[in-house]
């Protein structure tokens, strides 16, 4: 008769499966045989609760995982090679898919020779074992020297992180730093490497807030990559390290409840994309509250309404003075591109892209991004300008609402032949235009009324013909039990419907007069407002998406909504084609909804 289990080791195993482990390795964990948790893992179909996974987030669990533990010689090996392209990751976005291609091929045992993934590109190679090394103390890192940490700090970084780390050690800016930047110019990845080098030479903890679980993890694996890269020292902790000198590291995301329990050096990546920016201030006060404690806070720029602007701008200082101690703060780019203590004691740093490459950055080319994106697009995510949302059809702080972490759904498991099943979904799709990306958004249609639509994936594609599309939206309809496409027919759009019509009659097409654009956008306000509405934390592409589409007056007095549309440049394509998903479900206004037009 079969061993029967507590429900509680069952659970144990079916938490160590979601974040990573595999059967042999829950098997090691908990002493039971593999057969018994490949029951498990089919009678309870763990796989639909693993959470879909970015590039960068895959990599960062498996490291994690792998760090946790004593490893087999193959492995250490595995460690070994994924620490390495991690680490790299960051100043070589262009090699993405190749970098998650290694990573399959190196949990499977199988060698990638470097070609096109999706190419016969793998070989099988003889699994080499690392050598193992002599034990030590766990985390020991007494051999580490600030002359070793001053060398690798100077090799890997620019001239504006090292500007960051001078200030963290300066008495006058290290207690309150404020960073505003462009996209993409290493800011994870650098201040992972500052928190590292500080717990090193201090013993002091220090504290990662991040918007998502996941995100929040990313920090951990870059730092066990420096450790192990740059200093062979291989870290080890599971939700903690432990430092052999005392120094904890600790990696929280926004909906922590233990989070203000902890005390240390703190680091908030993204804050003005976070949800309840007031609320999660009182937290990180709390958390960083002695006076040896440092606050970092750092984000590229979202909307002026956030919570966290009115403390960029000052105005949350002088909110609580009286009129005649009042004082202004200077917080344009000529200003801030050298950075400022201000009056409030916190120093200010704003860095552009353009301001990066001044200073080294050699990672972009500022003429071809100036050429993909519009103006507002290029201002935002670039040159840190905020989004001026009081035209804004769209609340911030309903859309961040609307935000999940990556294990809500148990549903959805995007790297299966049939991501979603047989559940329904909608596709709603953008067309591509001269210099624009193409937007496919597939959403899940709520099975009861009332339910939640969901936006399970969103692609993009950039300059390609009309075949090209289709075939791109065919390939996700193929995969899903898609009940509607719904497709923008404006111009150049209607040649990918005519395509689309040829292998799914029912493709709606969606022609953009002032009545349809109103209709769309008040179909997007009643699910957004109504809570009804969700997308995974840390997607501020569509966020932003929304944000850009503002209410105006047409010539003769009517009010309709744009988004700085031409052909020339797309404009809010995101949240254009997941409007268009949702059209499938009639306008059915809510008694919360308000809608209220300016004149």
């Amino acid at each position: 008769m079969a061993k029967k289990y507590p429900p509680e080791v069952i659970d144990a195993a079916k938490r160590l499966f979601i974040r990573g482990y595999t059967v042999q390795d829950i098997s090691r964990e908990i002493g039971i045989v593999d057969r018994t948790i490949y029951n498990w893992r089919d009678a309870g179909d763990w796989e639909n609760y693993c959470p879909p996974d970015t590039i960068e987030i895959a990599l960062a669990r498996r490291i994690n995982v792998l760090s946790e533990r004593d490893k087999t010689p193959e492995e250490l090996n595995e460690f070994i090679q994924l620490v390495g392209v991690f680490g790299k990751l960051q100043l070589d976005l262009a090699n993405a898919l190749k970098i998650k291609a290694q990573a399959t091929a190196l949990a499977t045992g199988v060698s990638f020779d470097g070609g096109v993934p999706g190419e016969a590109n793998f070989t099988e190679q003889p699994k080499k074992p690392a050598k193992r090394k002599e034990k030590t103390a766990k985390n020991d890192i007494s051999k580490i020297t600030a002359e070793k940490l001053d060398e690798v700090r100077n090799k890997l970084f620019f001239g504006y992180q090292l500007e960051w780390y001078e200030r963290r050690y300066d008495p006058l800016t290290k207690r309150v730093r404020f960073i505003l930047k462009s996209r993409q110019i290493g800011a994870t990845f650098y201040f992972a490497f500052e928190a590292l080098d500080n717990a090193i030479r201090t013993g002091d903890n220090q504290l990662f807030l991040s918007a998502s679980r996941d995100q929040a993890e990313v920090f951990k694996a870059y730092i066990i990559a420096f450790a192990h890269e740059h200093f062979d020292v291989e870290l080890k902790g599971q939700g903690a390290i432990l430092l052999s000198n005392g120094a904890e590291l600790r990696f929280l995301s926004t909906n922590s409840n233990t989070a203000q329990s902890y005390h240390g050096h703190l680091y908030i990546d993204e804050v003005f994309w976070i949800a309840n920016y007031k609320k999660l201030n009182k937290v990180a006060s709390g958390m960083a509250a002695h006076k040896k404690w440092c606050k970092t806070y750092f984000s590229t720029p979202s909307a002026m309404s956030h919570g966290a602007y009115e403390e960029w701008s000052g105005e949350l200082y002088n909110k609580s003075k009286p009129e005649h101690l009042r004082v202004e703060f200077d917080t344009s780019h000529a200003a801030l591109k050298s950075g400022v203590l201000g009056p409030d004691k916190k120093w200010r740093h704003m860095v552009t892209v353009e301001d990066a490459q001044e200073q080294g950055c050699d990672l972009f080319d500022i003429e071809e991004l100036k050429l993909e994106y519009s103006k507002d697009d290029y201002d935002n995510l670039f040159m840190c300008k905020f989004i001026d949302d009081s035209q804004s059809a769209f609340s911030l702080a309903k859309l961040l609402e609307c935000t999940v972490d990556v294990d809500a759904w148990s549903d959805y498991k995007p790297d299966s032949q049939r991501p979603f099943g047989n559940k329904p979904v909608s596709l709603g799709y953008d067309p591509s235009r001269t210099r624009d990306n193409a937007d496919l958004a597939t959403l899940a249609i709520p099975l009861i009324e009332g339910e939640e639509w969901r936006v399970l994936k969103t692609h993009s594609y950039h300059g390609k013909n009309f075949q090209y599309q289709s075939n791109r939206i065919k390939e996700v309809r193929d995969c899903h039990n898609v009940k509607h496409i719904g497709i923008d027919t404006t111009g150049i759009g209607y040649g990918v419907f005519e395509l689309v019509l040829q292998w799914f009659p029912l493709a709606t097409p969606i022609n953009y007069s002032m009545e349809m654009k109103t209709q769309l956008v008040l179909k997007a306000l009643d699910v957004i407002n109504n809570g009804r509405f969700k997308y995974l934390a840390g997607d501020n592409e569509i966020t932003r998406a929304f944000l850009m589409i503002t209410q105006t007056t047409t010539g003769s007095g009517h009010i309709t909504f744009s988004s700085s549309r031409s052909a020339e440049s797309g404009h809010a394509d995101k949240a254009w084609s997941i409007m268009h998903a949702l059209n499938y479900e009639p306008l059915a206004p809510r008694r919360k909804t308000t809608v209220s037009f300016s004149n």
